[in-house]
């Protein structure tokens, strides 16, 4: 089963497939892949442009892979803003799409505490871009950031 994990930056996509995959699962996610690919001490996030341009690149070989064997393991992918062109592909390959809210409030408050500020900008896209009442599959905060 492919699993596509979507939510503004900061909602705690990762830690919904943490509590939800198992050591034999796919997991593909952008900021595990840049931390995997910088050396020592990098920042968990607001990452290197280079680092992110490499992982980006990673993340799709990843993607194409992982999608071939969603029959025999479980695939998590975060994708926070899937186009309609994404979105369609994965309806296809029979997504579950499962969206992590915890709130406006809270996203922003996660983004000023541990975010790049211009995250903001993307969160306030995301949310621009999704109805006034996100259906989330996690409403509450993850966790006590």
């Amino acid at each position: 089963m492919l699993y596509v994990v979507t939510g503004p930056p900061a909602a705690g996509k990762s830690s919904w497939i943490q509590s939800h995959a198992t050591a034999r699962d796919i997991v593909i996610d952008l900021d595990l892949i840049t931390r995997a690919l910088s050396g020592p001490g990098a920042p968990t996030w607001n990452q290197d442009p280079l680092q992110l341009r490499v992982a980006h690149r990673a993340r799709y070989a990843a993607m194409d892979e992982a999608f071939a064997l969603r029959d025999k393991v479980d695939v998590y992918l975060i994708h926070t803003m899937p186009s309609r062109k994404a979105l369609a592909k994965y309806k296809r390959l029979e997504a579950r799409i499962v969206t992590v809210d915890p709130g406006r409030e809270v996203v922003m408050q996660r983004i000023d505490a541990m975010r790049d500020p211009g995250m903001r900008r993307v969160a306030t896209r995301w949310y621009r871009q999704r109805p006034a009442t996100s259906q989330g599959a996690m409403p509450q905060a993850s966790r006590a950031w």
